[in-house]
């Protein structure tokens, strides 16, 4: 029996944000002298431990009720995905799932796992969207250290990503250990443009983007990003501005459904926000590409590099996006701020 939160529905009367956000007052309970005070350690200097906040984006019940921007920053002003960009990529993978085109348990096709007796060719799509694919790949942010994350947004591997990932030998038997590494990612995005008949061509790659996912919702500010072989960048490249980061958010607070229609085979939000083992060292847990617990029990969330989050919360049917600029040694402060801002809700 499955321990998870309920997701709820968009209420009655609630108009679906596709054109424009419905808006509406904080809902009562909510301590404003409190949430008053983290916006202004973000967004006045109050706590330079969070770096730069350039957005902060609340959704209630469907409906924007806070928004706060930095100096210089407007609503229609596109921001940085980057891993957030990993949970659209499950999204889309979701759609080919649910028509059959994709089979989450069974072996991914990778064309470099080919050769007589490779043992990567036993990976599975499930274990590379829970992070367990056993591949050796080093997510490391710091310049100067060895890191093939940079190498492959940067350097060697930047014109054909999933290629440079593919490539990388098993460090330990698949579906054994969690590591986290943006690569896993991008070999899925090649796969999946594989399954929806658009390899190879960013155009057409775009356009099935558009067509399933930022369409439906009312996402016109996205801005997806492609390397040189025609393949989403998924890991990382996927601007939008934080009222759209929110939008998909709610897709998911929805459990998959937008405007009545059902745009994510059922269970697949489920699926998302099932816990995949991670070390105890790990200070969140982890689902199918998307992050667990950010924000208290049952709360699962996008997150990104420099500090971008988009955060949803059943139990209180909540969306937070916060988009930023922090460093990388401060990285954990934000987190802790969010959970505060989502703490004013609970009563």
């Amino acid at each position: 029996m499955s321990t998870l939160p309920p997701l709820p529905p968009q209420p009655a009367g609630v108009p679906w944000p596709t054109q424009a956000w419905p808006t509406g007052p904080l809902p009562p309970g909510v301590d404003q002298t409190r949430l008053a005070r983290l916006v202004a350690d973000a967004f006045e200097g109050g706590d330079p431990g969070l770096g730069e906040t350039r957005a902060l984006v609340i959704i209630h019940g469907g409906r924007l009720v806070f928004e706060r921007y930095g100096a210089g920053v407007g609503p229609h002003d596109t921001q940085p995905s980057w891993s957030m960009a990993k949970s659209i990529t499950q999204a889309l993978v979701g759609m080919v799932v649910g028509e059959g085109r994709m089979d989450i348990h069974a072996p991914l096709d990778v064309p470099e796992w080919r050769g007589a007796d490779d043992p990567r060719a036993a990976i599975t799509l499930d274990q590379l969207l829970r992070m367990s694919s056993g591949l050796r790949f080093v997510e490391d942010y710091v310049p100067d250290h060895p890191s093939d994350v940079i190498d492959m947004l940067f350097g060697a591997g930047k014109a054909d990503v999933a290629a440079y990932a593919a490539s990388k030998p098993l460090e330990h038997p698949p579906g054994t250990v969690w590591s986290y590494a943006s690569g896993t990612t991008n070999i899925i995005a090649r796969a999946l443009a594989e399954a929806a008949g658009v390899a190879g061509d960013a155009s057409a790659y775009g356009r099935f983007m558009t067509d399933r996912l930022f369409g439906p919702l009312g996402m016109t500010s996205a801005d997806p990003k492609f390397d040189d072989a025609g393949t989403f960048i998924g890991s990382s490249y996927c601007f939008c501005t934080p009222r759209d980061f929110a939008r998909f958010g709610l897709l998911y607070l929805r459990d998959g459904v937008w405007e009545d229609r059902r745009l994510l085979p059922p269970g697949w939000v489920d699926y998302a926000r099932t816990a995949t083992p991670t070390p105890p060292t790990e200070e969140l847990g982890y689902g199918a590409h998307w992050w667990l617990g950010i924000a208290g029990e049952g709360s699962f969330s996008a997150n990104g590099y420099d500090g971008q989050y988009t955060v949803v919360v059943p139990d209180l049917d909540l969306v937070v996006v916060r988009s930023g600029r922090t460093p990388l040694e401060l990285k954990l402060n934000p987190q802790r701020w969010i959970a505060e801002v989502v703490g004013c809700f609970r009563h």
